[in-house]
């Protein structure tokens, strides 16, 4: 947990590293967290939370329950390093999304690119918060994946304050995001779910790494996975999904939360 020094003053939890070099403490996660260099296609990253006994939001429905400060300066860096952040409507609306801030520590991270990463929401419904259309700065504009029967007034709203992507099928697939996030040159993809979107990725083979904070809390029954079937999909075997392995890239700790970074493998 934080230090809290004599003066009153809280010092923040420092990371340590247990795998692949156990007992570091110098970590830096700007550097445990980099993409591959030299990317020529989208990198697909996910970044979730869960606890101890595999629950994915807290009482009150949001994974922020399950947040910390540790978990949340892993988040920050996360979002410095990427080019998008990729989201579905529904945790959207639930945690409260708003066009990301510029952080002045992203200044490294981000050099040569706009000073905040996009946002991309995949609605069918286009029930989007307002400032996520129209806040986003003009070089970091707001993506909308939708369907061709999405309701016609709401398409035409987004239009005019977002890159509007719509898909002529009956859904929007991992391959539709990824070839329009491909287009406009954003390979270091971030998403942070929902659980159905981020089983979609893992069904089409298209994840290539997930972060997983291990908050500790246990939530007992009734959470759902940070993996869940959409209702509207068949079993696993119609639509690609396999088991999929994985090997650590790293363990770290910080505040009793274990970070961890797997790679498929």
């Amino acid at each position: 947990m934080s230090n809290t020094h004599a003066s009153g003053t809280t010092e923040p939890a420092r990371f340590r590293e247990l795998l692949p070099s156990p007992g570091r403490t110098d970590v830096d996660l700007a550097q445990a967290y980099a993409y591959p260099a030299d990317l020529a296609r989208p990198w697909v990253r996910a970044n979730m939370v869960t606890s101890v006994d595999g629950g994915a939001v807290g009482p009150s429905g949001r994974s922020r329950d399950l947040s910390s400060e540790p978990d949340r300066r892993v988040m920050g860096v996360l979002r410095g390093l990427c080019d998008v952040v990729v989201v579905g409507a529904s945790t959207a609306r639930h945690e409260g999304y708003k066009p990301v801030r510029p952080r002045e520590v992203w200044s490294r991270l981000r050099e040569g690119r706009p000073a905040t990463p996009r946002i991309a929401v995949v609605s069918r419904s286009l029930d989007i918060d307002e400032e996520l259309l129209t806040q986003a700065p003009e070089d970091a504009r707001t993506i909308v994946f939708t369907v061709g029967d999405s309701p016609r007034a709401r398409r035409s709203r987004v239009a005019e304050h977002a890159d509007l992507v719509v898909v002529d099928e009956g859904s929007v697939r991992p391959e539709h995001i990824l070839d329009a996030l491909s287009e406009r040159g954003l390979f270091r993809v971030l998403t942070e779910g929902g659980p159905h979107l981020l089983a979609e990725f893992v069904a089409a083979g298209l994840l290539d790494e997930l972060c997983l904070t291990v908050s500790p809390h246990l939530l007992g029954a009734g959470s759902p996975r940070i993996v869940a079937e959409a209702p509207t999909t068949g079993p696993a075997e119609a639509h690609g999904s396999e088991n999929t392995p994985v090997r650590p890239a790293h363990v770290l700790e910080a505040g009793g939360n274990l970070f961890t970074r797997y790679l498929r493998d």
